[in-house]
């Protein structure tokens, strides 16, 4: 399948707004999938969003640190202050637009505006479900002019559309996909072939994206998910790592009791080969999920799941329907309980070496980017 499509390829992303490992990660995974089918791919960074500064921690009107991230003669980022772009010229921007045989608005990343209108196919590759379906269902006009410009909509919510599945389809045509990653950039076999804890990477609480189904709250944040397992831990006599933002009160109590430890995000977050190294050595990721994906049965998975699977470590993560679609029980045990969470850690610890094996196996079948972005690809013609 490598090599086999020829085209212009656009990718729209916020990697340089906010430079977190995991974000950038995102983006090169796609890049590389596109690349690795034949195609001509080109990156811009449009969006009129702030741009975060992680080294002060806040919003900052001087992109030039962040803009490191970025490498070659293939990207574009407009600094909205100065009405500039940096990298590839506004002149050959708008004529990539022009060209261009898909564009593919990762995660939404970019409102679109009347340059993006001039493309053949917008593609609309969504990473974090929930929200948009419900404005566009409510007819929110902001939702419906996002939906007007874009011709294709992807979705890590790949149970859109199943009667178990509570995120309404609002009249579009959905193409389920799941989170791709590289496989040449993760490999098995990184560390010990046996470490001592199993970790995760991220934000211990986030805010401003809770949902209302029928009259019933779901939040944006995985925190709520976390309280509820905070003595999986101790009970299964595993060592647990967090790397977050947590530092002090109740809920760091509670998890220190538990049997979990903390490490800083950052900088760890901040380098993608520290993030990979992170990962690759730890023994294997124990997580939850945000409530906007479990209880509406959204079928969501990580991306950063998918690295620890490819890195050959094995997964015991919180149940949001893809249980349905990627097999479980060796390499990935899903939960809905600390009870079964407790049961699939000890699962994993008594024979450690078939759960990693299995791990990459998933991985391989059913995260290749190549087989997922050529999904993309046949969909736009190309």
């Amino acid at each position: 399948m490598k090599g086999k499509r020829k085209g212009k390829v656009i990718v729209l992303h916020l990697a340089a707004r906010y430079p977190f490992a995991g974000v950038i990660w995102q983006l090169i995974h796609h890049l590389l999938g596109l690349r690795q089918l034949g195609l001509e791919v080109y990156y811009i960074e449009d969006s009129r969003a702030y741009v975060y500064d992680p080294t002060i921690a806040d919003a900052t009107t001087d992109p030039t640190h962040n803009l490191k991230v970025l490498h070659g003669d293939r990207w574009s980022f407009l600094d909205s202050v100065k009405e500039e772009y940096v990298g590839m010229s506004r002149a050959r921007c708008m004529e990539l637009f022009r060209e261009a045989d898909m564009v593919v608005n990762l995660c939404g990343a970019t409102e679109p505006r009347q340059e993006h209108e001039r493309t053949r196919c917008m593609v609309y590759l969504e990473t974090d479900p929930g929200v948009f379906q419900l404005e566009l269902a409510r007819k929110i006009p902001t939702a419906v002019e996002f939906a007007r410009v874009h011709k294709l909509f992807f979705t890590y919510c790949y149970n859109i559309g199943a009667p178990d599945c509570l995120l309404p389809a609002a009249g579009l045509d959905w193409h389920p996909t799941r989170p791709p990653v590289n496989l040449d950039e993760w490999h098995p076999g990184i560390g010990p072939a046996e470490p001592r804890a199993f970790t995760t990477v991220g934000t211990w609480q986030n805010n401003g994206h809770d949902m209302v189904i029928a009259g019933e709250t779901y939040y944006w944040s995985k925190h709520l998910n976390f309280r509820k397992a905070l003595e999986v831990a101790a009970r299964a006599n595993q060592p647990i790592e967090l790397a977050t933002n947590l530092s002090a009160g109740a809920d760091y109590e509670r998890a220190i009791a538990g049997g979990f430890s903390f490490t800083p995000v950052v900088p760890m977050s901040l380098d993608i080969d520290a993030y990979r190294k992170y990962i690759s050595e730890s023994r294997g990721e124990f997580t939850v999920a945000k409530d906007i994906y479990v209880r509406p049965h959204t079928g969501w998975f990580s991306d950063r799941t998918v690295c620890y699977l490819a890195a050959g470590r094995p997964v015991v993560t919180q149940r949001t329907g893809f249980e349905k679609f990627i097999p479980t029980g060796a390499g990935l045990i899903g939960f809905d309980t600390p009870d079964e969470a407790v049961d699939a850690i000890r699962q994993i610890n008594a024979d450690y070496p078939r759960h990693a094996r299995a791990a990459r196996e998933i991985a391989v079948e059913y995260f290749d980017p190549v087989k997922l972005l050529d999904e993309v690809a046949v969909a736009a013609g190309i």
